[in-house]
């Protein structure tokens, strides 16, 4: 019998695990500085809960922001609940952590997005993608310099 370890489940229960810590630790403390987050996630998602209105207004997928003004943040262990302001009325929401398609924060730079099999040409299964930068940057990076050339490390900034 053959097993196979499903590198692509384990990696996106981490990376779920590290959000909801991230939130976690928002949640105790507040956000530092200027941090802040963009989080997508897929609005029909059976364990998802929000607002007909805005389910109807975003049919598949919503991007939220947390940043200036959120309130009643509560993590739990398959997902958080949180009220938003939506033209100055307070909503709800509930998203489960396998309901985010990306999270990102802008001030650091730092992005996860999720990608299932019927996105991916892969037949593997679910993976975390990275930019298609990622993947240039690494073309550049095995680019050998020749002797004498300047170097510019803004095109390995992501």
């Amino acid at each position: 019998m053959s097993r196979e370890i499903d590198y692509g489940n384990l990696m996106h229960s981490a990376m779920r695990g590290l959000i909801r810590t991230v939130l976690q630790e928002v949640a105790d403390r507040g956000l530092p500085g200027n941090h802040h987050f963009f989080i997508t996630f897929d609005t029909n998602h059976p364990g998802a809960q929000l607002a007909d209105w805005l389910r109807d207004r975003y049919p598949g997928e919503m991007t939220v922001v947390m940043q200036h003004w959120y309130d009643n943040l509560d993590v739990g262990e398959d997902g958080f609940g949180i009220t938003l302001n939506f033209g100055d009325a307070p909503e709800p929401l509930y998203i489960p952590y396998d309901a985010i398609e990306t999270f990102v924060d802008p001030s650091v730079e730092f992005g996860l997005r999720f990608e299932t099999a019927e996105d991916s040409d892969d037949d593997d299964g679910p993976s975390l993608v990275e930019d298609e930068e990622e993947e240039a940057s690494n073309e550049r990076a095995d680019a050998k310099p020749s002797e004498g050339d300047v170097v510019s490390l803004d095109s390995f900034r992501k």
